[in-house]
């Protein structure tokens, strides 16, 4: 597989109940992935670009949280209904969705 033009994290990190920091997976982040999967299919981008379920990437009380490289753009709070425009807008038109970066303090 050549090498994707940009590769997206999707957390998935599932901690135990009442766990202090919670995980993004509590904030449904496996819908989340399962939205990024289904538009990967439908806008043909295998191979294009990647998608990846992945560990803990940090701000776990914004959760679902999706990084974007090789720009290393953070999304939070992203909901199955914002992927649309995620891939759209970032890995098509090359335009970050500016309203759901994560603020500088956070990332």
């Amino acid at each position: 597989m050549p090498r994707p033009d940009k590769h997206v994290f999707v957390c998935t990190q599932s901690r135990p109940a009442g766990h202090p920091r919670g995980s993004c997976s509590q904030f449904n982040s496996n819908d989340v992935m399962e939205a990024f999967m289904a538009a990967f299919q439908e806008h043909d981008l295998w191979g294009v670009h990647k998608v990846s379920a992945s560990s803990c990437i940090g701000p776990c009380f914004t959760g679902p949280s999706v990084l974007v490289y090789p720009e290393g753009v953070m999304y939070i709070k992203v909901k199955p209904e914002d992927v649309t425009e995620i891939v759209e807008s970032h890995l098509k038109g090359g335009q970050v969705v500016e309203r759901l970066m994560a603020p500088a303090d956070i990332w």
